[in-house]
């Protein structure tokens, strides 16, 4: 299956290395460019991307709007955004994580980790690494904002104590390979709890699994 990729960032010249990198692999192409977001979420509901590379700061709508209204669009359910930033503890980055990106990059990726990072998401994975999700969940994400979407009490009722297990693991930001390990199963079974508890929570992807087990107290953040 190819994956297919809208890239939105203001930058042309930007735009331009990631097409070429994009599409040197067979497994990928580009779809669309977008400079801000009113034109990434257009373009987004025209070629219903498999992955949306978006970067936050844009002139006129950021990227932060354009990812508001793509992960809340009901006819975009299998498009996932990947936000790209600067600074990976930043609040904007948390507030698209709560919209629903799937994950983010630091613009100093490699071009590995960058083609890494959208096969990951368009696998329906999370990209959040150990560090980074900790950070921000600590600064950002373990305390709701206004305007949060707000997860029903006794949500967790309907998941499994070892769902909740699997939840609490991915919220430190580990991987199936890693949690499998930990738990001493195969990562396929882990799979299979991260989707069951995804289903019964209603979670967009991993991502917003990982912001609902702090959101609900499963698990608890730990000092900056």
């Amino acid at each position: 299956m190819t994956i297919r990729v809208l890239l939105a960032d203001d930058q042309t010249l930007l735009r331009a290395t990631f097409r070429i990198l994009i599409e040197a692999n067979d497994d990928m192409t580009v779809v669309g460019e977008a400079a801000e977001g009113d034109e990434a979420v257009r373009l987004a509901r025209e070629h219903r991307p498999d992955v949306v590379l978006m970067d936050i700061r844009m002139p006129g709508a950021d990227g932060l709007a354009a990812t508001e209204a793509i992960c809340g669009d009901p006819g975009l359910p299998d498009t996932r955004v990947l936000i790209l930033t600067t600074f990976e503890t930043d609040a904007y980055v948390a507030r698209a994580l709560r919209a629903g990106a799937s994950g983010f990059l630091g613009k100093d990726v490699t071009a590995d980790g960058l083609l890494d990072g959208i096969r990951t998401v368009a696998a329906g994975e999370a990209l959040l690494s150990p560090a980074a999700t900790r950070a921000l969940i600590t600064r950002y994400l373990a305390t709701p904002e206004p305007g949060d979407a707000v997860v029903a009490p006794g949500a967790l009722d309907a998941v499994t104590a070892r769902e909740r297990e699997v939840m609490a693991l991915a919220a430190e930001g580990r991987s199936n390979a890693e949690i499998a390990r930990e738990l001493v199963v195969s990562p396929l079974t882990v799979r299979t709890h991260v989707q069951r508890a995804m289903s019964k929570l209603g979670a967009r992807d991993r991502a917003q699994l990982v912001v609902i087990a702090y959101q609900t107290g499963l698990v608890r953040p730990g000092p900056p």
